[in-house]
């Protein structure tokens, strides 16, 4: 598959990264330095010139395309990378947006602005962050199967009942299965007697409620049904998405914005929602309000170091957990070690999200774990699969050692995978994957 990338900042540069392994990749970009730094970094094609002319996107392939992303960090730019693309040729588009307003308009309209599939930034990280509330002590959860079977990541309390514990002693949940173990960024397969250390990650694949009692015994203190008080920080496009979002699953949250003409506004469009108007970095409001009472503190400030600062008086006058949307990506793992639980990157999820739809072309979802290190894919098994009709003791010799299967659904049931469990066709399977595998992987499945 070709796939053509308009824009090498962040998002364009991880998605180029994510999909050289198996794809033809090309990038584009006006700016020589990227261009350059491209060639050295990336198994890519880099052309250097402004996506939104035709002659660029002709020397680049656009006829030849299979898929175009508009990746840049400018709305109007995305959206006539892809109006230009579709003018030349037939090419699947992809647009980045930060406007909602452009968002609303595409779902409308069959192929507005000439975009086959659009992911709106704020909406996604809004998303990912509400995920998060619903199970406090993971790092990242993502839904399959209709949300009939979850993935999730936690780091493991070194004050858990399950730290010092081996795979096996700890596999006491039903319907879960451990897929992997993640330290120092690198995802492994467990054998039954692998340690899960305090500190490392573990990345479990099974039905809601027994992902939700593996989160309490990662961390009894912050198990789910503790989640009452939030408290969402800024007021701006992502703080109003992540307050919406948070009342649509019955949570009344309070939310802190500093303009009072903007809080007003707030209040109008948010009716489940306490709105203050004041300057969330001002220590003595946080204790007035109770801040350090809540359960969660969310901060999406305009600003990086006022969202760690409003995180950190927070967690010390008591809030339980603090998640924050952090724009620049290599401030993340240093935010988290410092205080911060949860750092969500908005770019790094937009890049995630297309990277997805991208791949599931193939599959019928995909979540990225660690980037670079691994997926996990949902297939739906057809007769041509190597598992169909078979038990998987006997299918797993037809697949790479790294690929875990973590749980099977069939109509509405969810079966924990055993040695004996014999897959039908029909069935979707979620599997662990390593990443650059996962194209020959899928095939098979």
């Amino acid at each position: 598959m070709r796939v053509l990338i308009v824009g090498a900042g962040e998002v364009g540069s991880s998605i180029a990264a994510d999909l050289s392994d198996s794809h033809e990749v090309v990038v584009v970009d006006v700016d020589a330095d990227y261009v350059e730094q491209l060639q050295y970094d990336l198994d890519v094609l880099p052309v250097q010139g402004d996506g939104t002319e035709s002659d660029v996107l002709e020397e680049a392939g656009v006829a030849d395309a299979d898929i175009v992303i508009a990746s840049t960090d400018d709305d109007e730019t995305n959206l006539a990378v892809c109006g230009t693309a579709a003018t030349l040729a037939d090419p699947f588009t992809i647009a980045r947006v930060q406007k909602t307003a452009y968002l609303r308009t595409w779902r409308r309209t069959q192929r507005a602005f000439d975009v086959d599939f659009m992911v709106c930034t704020d909406l996604l990280t809004a998303q990912s962050i509400v995920r998060l509330i619903e199970f406090p002590t993971a790092t990242d959860v993502d839904p399959f199967s209709s949300g009939r079977v979850q993935m999730a990541e936690f780091e493991v309390d070194p004050e858990s009942e399950i730290a010092g514990q081996t795979v096996q002693a700890a596999d006491r949940f039903e319907s879960l299965t451990f897929a992997a173990v993640v330290e120092d960024g690198e995802a492994t397969i467990p054998t039954g007697e692998t340690v899960l250390t305090g500190g490392s990650k573990v990345l479990v694949i099974g039905t809601p409620d027994s992902v939700e009692s593996f989160a309490a015994a990662v961390a009894p203190s912050s198990a789910a049904a503790s989640v009452d008080d939030i408290v969402v920080v800024g007021g701006g496009q992502q703080g109003l998405l992540v307050a919406e979002r948070l009342e649509e699953r019955g949570f009344r949250p309070r939310l802190i914005e500093h303009d009072e003409t903007r809080a007003r506004d707030l209040a109008e469009q948010l009716p489940k929602t306490t709105v203050m108007a004041h300057d969330a970095t001002d220590a003595d409001f946080l204790a007035a309000e109770n801040v350090g009472d809540a359960d969660v503190v969310i901060a999406c400030l305009d600003s990086d170091e006022k969202c760690l600062l409003v995180s950190l008086l927070s967690k010390r006058l008591g809030a339980g957990r603090a998640i924050a949307s952090i724009e620049t990506p290599e401030y993340v793992s240093l935010f988290e070690t410092v205080g911060i639980d949860v750092a969500v990157n908005p770019r790094e999820v937009t890049a995630e999200e297309i990277t997805r739809f991208t791949r599931e072309r193939r599959a019928e979802n995909v979540a990225i774990v660690e980037p670079g290190e691994a997926e996990v894919l949902e297939v739906e098994v057809d007769d041509e699969s190597v598992l169909a009709g078979r038990p998987i003791r006997e299918a797993v010799a037809d697949l790479p050692s790294e690929v875990v299967i973590g749980a099977i659904t069939r109509d509405d049931t969810v079966i924990t995978p055993r040695g004996d469990t014999v897959v039908e066709v029909g069935d979707h399977v979620v599997v662990f994957v390593p990443t650059g595998a996962q194209a020959a992987i899928a095939e098979k499945l």
